[in-house]
C-alpha cells in the first residue's frame, strides 16, 4: 500500500467496536488506517523528486534513515524488551532476513518505476496484490478458495493476459510487486513479530548492503549525499519517515476497525497512484490498460463483497454464542 511494500498481512479476526472498541476509537482508527493508505498513495510523488538520483541510492538512504527513525520510535515507546525477545529468536531472524530481501527488492522495483515513469505498472500490481496473497493461501496453507473467490482471481488474470497480449510481454513491474509483497505479508504475518520491531530489524540487516554501496559508489564516481544539493539531502534523509509513518499509521488503524473496511482501504493507495500518474505525469491510458484495470476492479469488487459477506456472517455467529 504502501508504497504499500512495509505493510504487514493483517491478522484475520474480528474486530471492531462491537468486539471491544468504542465508536470513539474505532472512527479514529479509520482516519489513522485511511491516512496510512493516502500516505502511500502519495509517495509516488516524493519519489519523483528524486529521479536524478540513482535507484540503487535511494534505496540505500531509505535504508539508512528508516533504521535511525525506527530506532527513536523504539526508545521513544519503550518497545526494546519486544525488540530484545525478537532478536534473541532465532526462528524469527531467519524469517525476518528473507522478508528484508524481500522488501528491499519491492522498495527498489518501487522507485524504479517511478524513475522510469511507470507509475500505471505500479498502481495495477497493488491492485492485484490481494489476490496474489489469496493464491499464496491455496498454495502454503491448502486454503480452499470460494467461488467468488475463483471467479475474482479468474477475472485479475484476464486482465494480465489482456496487457500481456497487447505489449507482447507480462507486465513484470507489477507482478513482481503484487508477487513479493504478498510473500512478505505472509511470512511477516507468520513470523509474529511487532510491526515496528520487525521493521527496524529489517532495515538493520539491510544497512550493511546499503552502506557497502555508498562507500563502493562514491569510491567510483560520488553519491548525492556528498556531491548534492541541500534539497536533495533533505529528500533523501525524508525517505526514513516516508517509510515509517504510514507504517504506523496503518497499524494504530488496523487494530481498531474491522477486517472488512480495512480490506476495502487497501485500495486507496493504488487508486491514488493511478490519478497521479495519469493527470501530473501524463502516462497514457490506452484501451488497453482501461480494460486491464475493468477486469481487475470487477474481480477486486467481487473478492471485497465476498469477504464483507464472510465477515458478516461470522459476526452473526459470534453474536449469537
Amino acid at each position: 500500500m504502501v508504497e504499500r511494500s512495509d505493510t504487514p498481512a493483517p491478522e484475520q479476526k474480528i474486530e471492531g467496536p462491537a468486539f471491544g472498541v468504542d465508536g470513539r476509537d474505532a472512527l479514529i482508527g479509520g482516519f489513522a488506517a485511511a491516512g496510512g493508505y493516502f500516505f502511500w498513495g502519495l509517495t509516488v510523488i516524493f519519489y519523483k523528486q528524486l529521479i536524478h538520483v540513482l535507484p540503487y541510492e535511494v534505496l540505500a538512504h531509505r535504508t539508512i534513515w528508516s533504521v535511525v527513525l525506527t530506532l527513536a520510535l523504539i526508545l521513544v515507546f519503550g518497545r526494546w524488551k519486544s525488540l530484545v525477545a525478537a532478536l534473541t529468536n532465532t526462528r524469527i531472524l531467519l524469517t525476518l532476513f528473507a522478508t528484508s530481501l524481500i522488501i528491499g527488492s519491492n522498495w527498489f522495483v518501487f522507485i524504479y518505476s517511478i524513475n522510469e515513469s511507470r507509475v500505471l505498472e505500479t498502481s495495477l500490481g497493488y491492485y492485484i496484490n490481494p489476490l496474489i496473497s489469496v493464491l499464496i493461501g491455496v498454495v502454503v496453507l491448502s486454503e480452499k478458495l470460494t467461488r467468488a473467490q475463483i471467479a475474482a482471481v479468474a477475472l485479475a488474470a484476464a486482465g494480465v493476459g489482456v496487457i500481456t497480449f497487447e505489449i507482447g510481454t507480462l507486465p513484470w513491474i507489477s507482478l513482481f510487486l503484487a508477487v513479493t509483497f504478498a510473500i512478505y505479508g505472509y511470512l511477516r504475518k507468520v513470523s509474529r513479530v511487532d510491526p515496528l520491531e520487525g521493521l527496524l530489524i529489517e532495515v538493520l540487516m539491510l544497512s550493511p548492503f546499503a552502506l557497502a554501496y555508498l562507500w563502493i559508489a562514491e569510491g567510483e564516481g560520488g553519491t548525492a549525499i556528498m556531491h548534492g544539493d541541500l534539497w536533495t539531502l533533505f529528500l533523501l534523509a525524508l525517505t526514513g519517515p516516508m517509510t515509517t509513518i504510514p507504517l504506523f499509521l496503518f497499524n494504530y488503524g488496523a487494530q481498531r476497525i474491522r477486517l472488512a473496511t480495512l480490506g476495502l482501504m487497501q485500495y486507496f493507495a493504488p487508486s491514488i497512484q493511478l490519478l497521479i500518474a495519469v493527470t501530473m505525469y501524463g502516462e497514457q491510458l490506452t484501451d488497453t490498460h482501461l480494460m486491464t484495470f475493468g477486469l481487475i476492479w470487477a474481480g477486486l469488487a467481487l473478492f471485497s463483497w465476498d469477504t464483507w459477506r464472510k465477515e458478516k456472517e461470522l459476526r452473526r455467529v459470534a453474536k449469537a454464542v
